[in-house]
Protein backbone atom coordinates (compact mmCIF):
# COMPACT_ATOMS: atom_id res chain seq x y z
CA UNK A 1 0.00 0.00 0.00
CA UNK A 2 1.72 3.66 -1.11
CA UNK A 3 1.92 6.41 0.78
CA UNK A 4 1.39 10.11 0.37
CA UNK A 5 3.93 13.18 0.67
CA UNK A 6 1.72 15.89 0.80
CA UNK A 7 3.48 19.26 0.09
CA UNK A 8 2.14 23.03 0.73
CA UNK A 9 3.32 25.52 -1.44
CA UNK A 10 4.90 25.48 -4.74
CA UNK A 11 8.52 27.83 -4.26
CA UNK A 12 12.09 27.20 -3.98
CA UNK A 13 11.61 25.07 -1.17
CA UNK A 14 8.41 23.03 -2.46
CA UNK A 15 9.39 22.18 -5.86
CA UNK A 16 12.88 20.82 -4.33
CA UNK A 17 11.30 18.66 -1.62
CA UNK A 18 8.43 17.20 -4.37
CA UNK A 19 10.84 16.66 -7.46
CA UNK A 20 13.11 15.26 -5.15
CA UNK A 21 10.88 12.57 -3.68
CA UNK A 22 9.60 11.68 -6.97
CA UNK A 23 13.16 10.88 -7.69
CA UNK A 24 13.40 8.84 -4.57
CA UNK A 25 10.73 6.97 -3.81
CA UNK A 26 8.45 4.21 -6.09
CA UNK A 27 5.64 5.35 -8.03
CA UNK A 28 3.13 3.49 -5.77
CA UNK A 29 3.69 6.52 -3.35
CA UNK A 30 1.86 9.40 -4.23
CA UNK A 31 3.41 13.16 -4.41
CA UNK A 32 0.75 15.88 -3.71
CA UNK A 33 1.64 19.55 -4.30
CA UNK A 34 -0.63 22.13 -3.30
CA UNK A 35 0.17 25.88 -4.93
CA UNK A 36 -2.59 28.52 -5.71
CA UNK A 37 -0.31 30.21 -8.45
CA UNK A 38 -0.03 28.55 -11.62
CA UNK A 39 3.64 29.69 -12.31
CA UNK A 40 7.12 29.28 -10.62
CA UNK A 41 8.67 33.04 -10.06
CA UNK A 42 12.67 32.48 -9.25
CA UNK A 43 12.39 35.37 -7.19
CA UNK A 44 16.35 36.47 -6.99
CA UNK A 45 16.02 37.11 -10.30
CA UNK A 46 13.79 39.79 -9.76
CA UNK A 47 16.53 42.18 -8.98
CA UNK A 48 17.88 41.89 -12.67
CA UNK A 49 14.39 42.09 -13.82
CA UNK A 50 13.93 45.27 -11.92
CA UNK A 51 16.37 47.14 -14.13
CA UNK A 52 16.04 46.05 -17.36
CA UNK A 53 17.83 42.78 -17.51
CA UNK A 54 15.06 40.33 -17.76
CA UNK A 55 11.54 39.17 -18.61
CA UNK A 56 9.04 37.56 -16.60
CA UNK A 57 8.93 34.82 -18.82
CA UNK A 58 12.89 34.11 -18.93
CA UNK A 59 12.18 33.93 -14.76
CA UNK A 60 8.94 31.59 -14.63
CA UNK A 61 7.84 28.70 -15.24
CA UNK A 62 4.71 26.49 -15.47
CA UNK A 63 4.17 24.59 -12.55
CA UNK A 64 2.32 22.04 -14.74
CA UNK A 65 5.43 20.34 -15.99
CA UNK A 66 5.77 18.80 -12.52
CA UNK A 67 2.69 16.72 -13.36
CA UNK A 68 5.03 14.72 -16.36
CA UNK A 69 7.64 13.91 -13.66
CA UNK A 70 4.61 12.24 -11.09
CA UNK A 71 3.66 15.02 -9.38
CA UNK A 72 0.27 15.33 -8.52
CA UNK A 73 -0.56 19.18 -8.30
CA UNK A 74 -3.69 20.74 -6.90
CA UNK A 75 -4.18 24.56 -7.57
CA UNK A 76 -6.21 26.48 -4.89
CA UNK A 77 -5.73 28.70 -1.47
CA UNK A 78 -5.59 26.40 1.43
CA UNK A 79 -7.61 27.40 3.62
CA UNK A 80 -6.81 25.35 6.66
CA UNK A 81 -3.88 23.01 7.92
CA UNK A 82 -4.71 20.56 10.97
CA UNK A 83 -1.09 18.91 11.32
CA UNK A 84 -2.52 16.45 14.07
CA UNK A 85 -4.07 14.83 11.14
CA UNK A 86 -1.55 15.72 8.87
CA UNK A 87 -4.75 17.35 6.65
CA UNK A 88 -5.30 20.27 5.04
CA UNK A 89 -8.34 21.95 3.35
CA UNK A 90 -7.47 23.94 -0.34
CA UNK A 91 -10.90 25.33 -2.10
CA UNK A 92 -13.38 23.29 -0.04
CA UNK A 93 -11.48 20.07 -0.22
CA UNK A 94 -10.23 17.87 2.17
CA UNK A 95 -6.46 16.41 1.98
CA UNK A 96 -4.79 13.97 3.92
CA UNK A 97 -1.43 12.34 4.46
CA UNK A 98 1.15 10.13 5.62
CA UNK A 99 3.57 13.09 5.53
CA UNK A 100 3.15 17.01 5.77
CA UNK A 101 5.81 18.99 4.25
CA UNK A 102 4.99 22.60 4.94
CA UNK A 103 6.66 25.35 2.85
CA UNK A 104 4.27 28.16 2.29
CA UNK A 105 7.16 30.78 2.50
CA UNK A 106 6.91 34.04 3.72
CA UNK A 107 3.33 36.25 3.78
CA UNK A 108 4.56 40.02 2.14
CA UNK A 109 2.24 42.70 4.07
CA UNK A 110 2.85 46.08 2.94
CA UNK A 111 -0.23 47.09 4.54
CA UNK A 112 1.66 47.13 7.99
CA UNK A 113 3.29 50.12 7.11
CA UNK A 114 0.53 53.05 6.90
CA UNK A 115 0.87 54.41 3.22
CA UNK A 116 3.68 52.24 1.94
CA UNK A 117 2.27 50.23 -0.62
CA UNK A 118 0.18 53.43 -2.28
CA UNK A 119 3.74 55.25 -2.20
CA UNK A 120 6.27 52.71 -3.32
CA UNK A 121 7.55 49.99 -5.80
CA UNK A 122 7.56 46.60 -3.86
CA UNK A 123 10.43 44.96 -5.82
CA UNK A 124 9.45 41.57 -4.45
CA UNK A 125 6.94 40.84 -6.25
CA UNK A 126 6.54 40.29 -10.03
CA UNK A 127 4.39 43.26 -10.35
CA UNK A 128 6.21 45.71 -8.34
CA UNK A 129 9.32 44.71 -9.70
CA UNK A 130 8.01 45.48 -13.11
CA UNK A 131 6.36 48.34 -12.17
CA UNK A 132 9.73 49.68 -10.49
CA UNK A 133 11.43 49.08 -13.95
CA UNK A 134 9.35 51.67 -15.77
CA UNK A 135 9.15 54.34 -13.17
CA UNK A 136 12.95 54.36 -12.94
CA UNK A 137 13.28 55.10 -16.62
CA UNK A 138 10.80 58.44 -15.61
CA UNK A 139 12.89 59.78 -13.66
CA UNK A 140 15.72 61.92 -14.79
CA UNK A 141 16.80 63.29 -11.29
CA UNK A 142 15.87 63.19 -7.92
CA UNK A 143 16.35 60.88 -5.13
CA UNK A 144 15.66 56.68 -4.36
CA UNK A 145 14.90 55.82 -1.73
CA UNK A 146 15.60 52.28 -1.27
CA UNK A 147 13.86 51.28 1.96
CA UNK A 148 13.62 47.99 4.66
CA UNK A 149 9.75 48.13 6.07
CA UNK A 150 10.36 45.77 8.73
CA UNK A 151 12.44 42.71 10.08
CA UNK A 152 12.75 39.69 9.78
CA UNK A 153 13.19 39.70 5.39
CA UNK A 154 13.87 36.96 3.40
CA UNK A 155 17.41 37.10 1.06
CA UNK A 156 19.23 39.29 3.67
CA UNK A 157 21.34 41.59 0.71
CA UNK A 158 18.37 41.84 -1.40
CA UNK A 159 17.70 46.18 -0.50
CA UNK A 160 21.61 46.44 -1.17
CA UNK A 161 21.99 44.27 -4.16
CA UNK A 162 18.33 46.92 -5.52
CA UNK A 163 20.62 50.20 -4.50
CA UNK A 164 23.84 48.84 -6.58
CA UNK A 165 22.20 47.68 -9.44
CA UNK A 166 19.73 51.20 -9.83
CA UNK A 167 22.90 53.49 -9.12
CA UNK A 168 24.87 50.88 -12.10
CA UNK A 169 21.65 51.70 -14.04
CA UNK A 170 21.10 55.83 -13.24
CA UNK A 171 24.78 55.72 -14.04
CA UNK A 172 24.94 53.92 -17.05
CA UNK A 173 21.81 56.06 -18.40
CA UNK A 174 24.36 59.21 -17.87
CA UNK A 175 22.24 60.78 -14.72
CA UNK A 176 24.88 59.46 -12.06
CA UNK A 177 25.52 63.64 -11.33
CA UNK A 178 21.54 63.56 -11.37
CA UNK A 179 20.19 61.14 -9.15
CA UNK A 180 21.30 60.35 -5.50
CA UNK A 181 20.75 56.89 -4.14
CA UNK A 182 20.08 56.13 -0.01
CA UNK A 183 19.17 53.17 1.69
CA UNK A 184 17.17 53.38 5.32
CA UNK A 185 17.05 49.95 6.90
CA UNK A 186 15.77 49.05 10.87
CA UNK A 187 19.49 46.59 10.97
CA UNK A 188 22.14 48.17 13.28
CA UNK A 189 24.47 47.22 9.50
CA UNK A 190 24.17 45.56 6.61
CA UNK A 191 23.48 41.45 6.53
CA UNK A 192 24.13 41.43 10.82
CA UNK A 193 23.72 37.93 10.94
CA UNK A 194 26.87 37.35 8.76
CA UNK A 195 29.04 38.80 11.60
CA UNK A 196 30.59 42.59 12.34
CA UNK A 197 33.44 41.82 9.28
CA UNK A 198 31.47 40.82 6.40
CA UNK A 199 28.78 43.72 7.45
CA UNK A 200 31.31 46.65 7.46
CA UNK A 201 32.43 45.43 3.86
CA UNK A 202 29.14 45.28 2.39
CA UNK A 203 29.01 49.18 3.85
CA UNK A 204 31.92 49.83 2.69
CA UNK A 205 31.08 48.99 -0.75
CA UNK A 206 27.91 50.50 -0.52
CA UNK A 207 29.82 53.64 0.25
CA UNK A 208 32.25 53.29 -2.24
CA UNK A 209 29.83 53.65 -4.36
CA UNK A 210 28.43 57.26 -3.26
CA UNK A 211 25.46 55.58 -2.51
CA UNK A 212 23.94 56.68 1.36
CA UNK A 213 23.44 54.20 4.48
CA UNK A 214 20.95 55.02 7.36
CA UNK A 215 20.82 52.19 9.76
CA UNK A 216 18.72 51.90 12.82
CA UNK A 217 15.90 53.70 11.02
CA UNK A 218 12.52 51.69 11.58
CA UNK A 219 9.79 53.02 9.41
CA UNK A 220 6.37 53.81 11.16
CA UNK A 221 4.43 55.44 8.12
CA UNK A 222 4.86 56.80 4.66
CA UNK A 223 3.24 60.27 3.27
CA UNK A 224 2.41 59.51 -0.58
CA UNK A 225 1.36 63.11 -1.79
CA UNK A 226 4.21 64.87 0.24
CA UNK A 227 6.76 61.81 -0.74
CA UNK A 228 8.13 61.65 3.14
CA UNK A 229 8.96 58.99 4.98
CA UNK A 230 8.64 59.12 8.89
CA UNK A 231 10.59 57.10 11.18
CA UNK A 232 10.40 55.83 14.63
CA UNK A 233 13.29 57.10 15.53
CA UNK A 234 12.14 60.86 15.07
CA UNK A 235 13.77 61.37 11.93
CA UNK A 236 11.85 61.62 8.32
CA UNK A 237 13.26 61.91 5.02
CA UNK A 238 11.87 62.53 1.31
CA UNK A 239 12.10 60.86 -2.16
CA UNK A 240 11.14 60.89 -5.40
CA UNK A 241 11.18 57.36 -6.09
CA UNK A 242 10.40 54.57 -3.71
CA UNK A 243 11.14 50.64 -3.59
CA UNK A 244 10.87 49.02 -0.57
CA UNK A 245 10.98 45.77 1.31
CA UNK A 246 7.55 44.92 2.68
CA UNK A 247 7.20 43.74 6.24
CA UNK A 248 7.11 40.00 6.09
CA UNK A 249 5.18 38.28 8.12
CA UNK A 250 3.80 33.84 8.45
CA UNK A 251 0.86 33.27 6.04
CA UNK A 252 -2.35 33.53 7.63
CA UNK A 253 -2.97 30.14 7.39
CA UNK A 254 -0.20 29.10 9.36
CA UNK A 255 -0.40 31.64 12.31
CA UNK A 256 -4.48 30.49 12.46
CA UNK A 257 -3.31 26.85 13.08
CA UNK A 258 -1.60 25.17 15.66
CA UNK A 259 1.62 25.25 14.17
CA UNK A 260 2.52 28.56 14.88
CA UNK A 261 4.77 29.55 17.67
CA UNK A 262 5.10 32.35 19.51
CA UNK A 263 6.71 34.38 16.96
CA UNK A 264 4.03 33.83 14.50
CA UNK A 265 6.43 31.25 12.02
CA UNK A 266 6.51 27.51 12.79
CA UNK A 267 9.30 26.31 15.51
CA UNK A 268 11.53 23.29 13.69
CA UNK A 269 14.11 21.15 14.79
CA UNK A 270 17.21 22.99 12.98
CA UNK A 271 18.62 19.52 12.03
CA UNK A 272 15.62 17.44 11.21
CA UNK A 273 13.17 20.66 10.12
CA UNK A 274 10.69 18.54 11.99
CA UNK A 275 7.84 20.65 14.12
CA UNK A 276 6.02 19.08 17.42
CA UNK A 277 4.05 17.12 15.17
CA UNK A 278 4.95 13.73 13.85
CA UNK A 279 5.37 12.96 10.17
CA UNK A 280 4.91 17.21 10.16
CA UNK A 281 7.54 19.31 8.80
CA UNK A 282 8.46 22.91 7.78
CA UNK A 283 11.33 24.19 5.71
CA UNK A 284 12.45 27.78 4.20
CA UNK A 285 10.76 30.81 4.78
CA UNK A 286 7.76 29.77 7.19
CA UNK A 287 10.76 27.85 9.32
CA UNK A 288 11.73 29.77 12.64
CA UNK A 289 15.25 28.30 13.89
CA UNK A 290 17.19 30.33 16.48
CA UNK A 291 20.37 30.22 15.90
CA UNK A 292 22.95 30.34 19.47
CA UNK A 293 23.84 34.05 18.81
CA UNK A 294 20.40 34.71 19.60
CA UNK A 295 19.01 35.87 15.94
CA UNK A 296 16.68 33.68 13.87
CA UNK A 297 18.89 31.74 10.76
CA UNK A 298 18.41 34.39 8.03
CA UNK A 299 15.17 33.75 5.44
CA UNK A 300 17.01 32.40 2.19
CA UNK A 301 16.68 30.81 -0.99
CA UNK A 302 19.44 28.79 -0.15
CA UNK A 303 18.38 27.32 2.79
CA UNK A 304 15.18 26.31 1.58
CA UNK A 305 16.45 24.38 -1.22
CA UNK A 306 18.92 22.40 1.27
CA UNK A 307 16.37 21.96 3.93
CA UNK A 308 14.08 21.01 1.34
CA UNK A 309 16.72 18.02 0.40
CA UNK A 310 17.58 16.78 3.60
CA UNK A 311 13.36 16.42 4.25
CA UNK A 312 13.07 14.88 1.06
CA UNK A 313 15.59 12.11 1.72
CA UNK A 314 14.60 11.70 5.20
CA UNK A 315 11.17 11.18 4.51
CA UNK A 316 11.82 9.03 1.59
CA UNK A 317 13.85 6.62 3.72
CA UNK A 318 11.24 6.63 6.32
CA UNK A 319 8.93 4.91 3.65
CA UNK A 320 11.13 2.30 2.46
CA UNK A 321 12.63 1.26 5.50
CA UNK A 322 16.00 2.75 5.02
CA UNK A 323 17.52 3.65 8.59
CA UNK A 324 20.05 6.40 7.12
CA UNK A 325 19.03 9.75 7.95
CA UNK A 326 20.68 13.38 7.23
CA UNK A 327 20.99 16.70 9.07
CA UNK A 328 20.75 20.16 7.78
CA UNK A 329 24.22 21.74 8.49
CA UNK A 330 23.70 25.12 8.31
CA UNK A 331 25.71 26.04 5.50
CA UNK A 332 24.61 28.84 3.47
CA UNK A 333 25.65 30.92 0.07
CA UNK A 334 24.75 33.48 -2.19
CA UNK A 335 25.77 36.10 -4.39
CA UNK A 336 25.93 39.28 -4.33
CA UNK A 337 25.14 41.55 -7.49
CA UNK A 338 26.97 45.27 -7.69
CA UNK A 339 26.02 45.99 -10.78
CA UNK A 340 28.45 46.50 -14.12
CA UNK A 341 28.54 42.98 -14.69
CA UNK A 342 30.21 41.95 -11.70
CA UNK A 343 29.22 39.62 -8.03
CA UNK A 344 30.81 39.01 -4.80
CA UNK A 345 29.64 35.82 -3.28
CA UNK A 346 29.39 35.03 0.72
CA UNK A 347 29.35 31.77 2.24
CA UNK A 348 30.00 29.90 5.28
CA UNK A 349 28.16 27.98 8.28
CA UNK A 350 25.72 29.78 9.75
CA UNK A 351 25.42 26.97 12.71
CA UNK A 352 28.70 27.57 14.19
CA UNK A 353 28.79 28.91 17.45
CA UNK A 354 29.47 31.35 19.03
CA UNK A 355 28.34 32.62 15.99
CA UNK A 356 28.29 32.04 12.07
CA UNK A 357 31.56 31.94 10.26
CA UNK A 358 30.97 33.52 6.96
CA UNK A 359 33.53 34.61 4.16
CA UNK A 360 32.95 37.45 1.20
CA UNK A 361 34.86 36.90 -1.34
CA UNK A 362 35.73 40.02 -3.40
CA UNK A 363 33.09 40.98 -6.88
CA UNK A 364 34.23 39.83 -10.06
CA UNK A 365 32.80 39.06 -13.58
CA UNK A 366 34.09 35.52 -12.70
CA UNK A 367 31.35 35.49 -9.74
CA UNK A 368 28.55 37.59 -11.82
CA UNK A 369 28.37 34.79 -14.91
CA UNK A 370 28.64 32.54 -11.88
CA UNK A 371 25.12 33.76 -10.48
CA UNK A 372 24.06 33.83 -14.61
CA UNK A 373 25.01 30.46 -14.89
CA UNK A 374 23.02 29.51 -11.52
CA UNK A 375 19.60 31.43 -12.28
CA UNK A 376 20.04 28.91 -15.98
CA UNK A 377 20.63 25.80 -14.76
CA UNK A 378 18.33 25.54 -11.28
CA UNK A 379 15.54 26.80 -13.86
CA UNK A 380 16.52 24.22 -16.27
CA UNK A 381 17.37 21.21 -13.38
CA UNK A 382 13.94 21.36 -11.40
CA UNK A 383 11.72 22.38 -14.47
Amino acid sequence: MGQTVLILGGGIGGVVAATTLRRLLPKTHRIVLVERESRHIFSPSLLWLMVGERRSQQISRTLSSLSRKGIELVAGTIESISPENRAVRVAGRDFAADHMIVALGAELAPENIPGLAQAGHNFYTLEGAKSLREARLELKQGRIVVLVGALPFKCPAAPYEAAFLLEADCRQRGLANRVRIDIYSPEPGPMPVAGPEVSAQIRAMVEARGIGYYPDHAVTRVDGANRRIVFANGAETGYDLLAYVPPHRAPAVVRASTLAGETGWIPVDRQTLQTRFPGVYAIGDVAGIMLKMGKPLPKAGVFAHGEAEIVAHNVAAAIVGRAERRSFDGHGECFIEIGDGRAGFGSGNFYAEPAPKIRLRHPSLVLHYGKVAFEKYWLFKWF
